[in-house]
């Protein structure tokens, strides 16, 4: 198993690129338990409202351009809840987890298996999800530059001008999965064991037709979508897996994407991403921060923030019992307790 991962860029400006050495990370594929019913969090029922609220995010793609995107939001939470809010672009997904742990952060922008992790392991309350083109849940899915080995029918150009097969033009999983079989051996990149879309969902998906993703592929793992995106597009994998549809944050820069690369199947559906807000403070705090977001989600000027940040269109509460999904999926391959 190869494993790939880029540095990330320091940038010197107002936020901080934290590794969050010093927390003493776990291991970033398991939770300390799986709960039997899903987590809501706590709350610091006597907590003083903080002088400063740190709020985590874990790059999607170049950190860089995240450092400059959060601002907006962080402007907006901090002229709504009348306390400074500072952004923290973090190493990695466990990194965002533990920061919330060790009061580091206390509001996180985390994938579904991560804001599990965060409540069952430190009572993180999950407050809110991400709406994506209307939908609060998404399909990972599996693309390739060989559509003769995976494709079952021509591929067609969908509405976003790239290609697809086996009836994943729709963008609602799962569909294609038999053709997971043909993977076997093959050069294929997911991400860290952590990303839901990039590793977790594909595994259990794989698994399910008999192959196991770290024996049965000659495997790649890199840190971002778009890296498995260029990956495969640059003919060092044959298979790549990301969340519906990542080569639309890559094909503005690189185009011959929307001809090269063709997705061949999509996972179940895999709850949206959300905001996971620290126990260490009031429920007060807890609902005021979970509702500032939603009212900055609710304006044109948020839309647009937001989605330059991770395309959301939207905030919506979260489901505990929907998240609850990405940990049996987890727990499906392994990765669980």
């Amino acid at each position: 198993m190869r494993i790939r991962t880029p540095l990330l860029a320091v940038v010197a400006t107002g936020l901080l690129t934290a590794s969050l050495a010093g927390c003493g990370a776990r291991d970033e594929s398991t939770t300390e338990s799986s709960a039997a019913s899903p987590c809501t969090g706590s709350s610091a029922a006597d907590a003083a409202d903080p002088s400063e609220l740190t709020l985590a995010l874990v790059p999607s793609g170049d950190a860089n351009k995240l450092v400059e995107t959060v601002k907006p939001l962080q402007d907006a939470l901090t002229e709504r809840l009348g306390i400074p809010v500072r952004g923290v672009i973090t190493q990695d997904y466990q990194a965002a987890v533990e920061a919330i742990g060790a009061n580091q952060a206390q509001i996180g922008m985390l994938p579904p298996l991560q804001m599990v992790q965060a409540c069952n392991k430190y009572g993180a309350e999950p407050a809110l999800q991400t709406v994506r083109k209307g939908k609060t849940t998404y399909a990972a899915q599996f693309y390739t530059n060989n559509p003769d080995k995976y494709c079952d029918d021509a591929p067609v150009t969908g509405a976003n001008g790239l290609l697809y097969c086996n009836g994943t033009e729709g963008g609602t999983g799962p569909a294609g999965l038999d053709s997971l079989s043909k993977m076997k051996d093959a050069k294929t990149v997911m991400l860290q064991s952590a990303s839901s879309a990039g590793f977790v969902f594909p595994s259990a998906a794989l698994k399910a037709v008999g192959i196991d993703s770290t024996t049965d592929l000659d495997l790649t793992q890199v840190t971002s979508h778009p890296a498995a995106v260029l990956s495969v597009n640059n003919g060092d994998d044959e298979v790549g897996v990301s969340f519906w549809d990542a080569r639309e944050t890559v094909v503005k820069d690189t185009p011959d994407v929307a001809k090269n690369l063709v997705v061949f199947a999509l996972t179940n559906e895999i709850p949206n991403d959300g905001v996971s807000i620290s126990s260490s403070l009031s429920p007060d705090l807890q609902h005021r921060i979970s509702d500032a977001m939603e009212d900055y989600a609710s304006t044109p000027e948020g839309v647009e923030a937001l989605t330059a940040i991770y395309q959301i269109t939207g905030l919506d509460k979260a489901d505990p019992a929907a998240l609850q999904q990405a940990q049996t999926e987890a727990d499906s391959i392994g990765l669980g307790n």
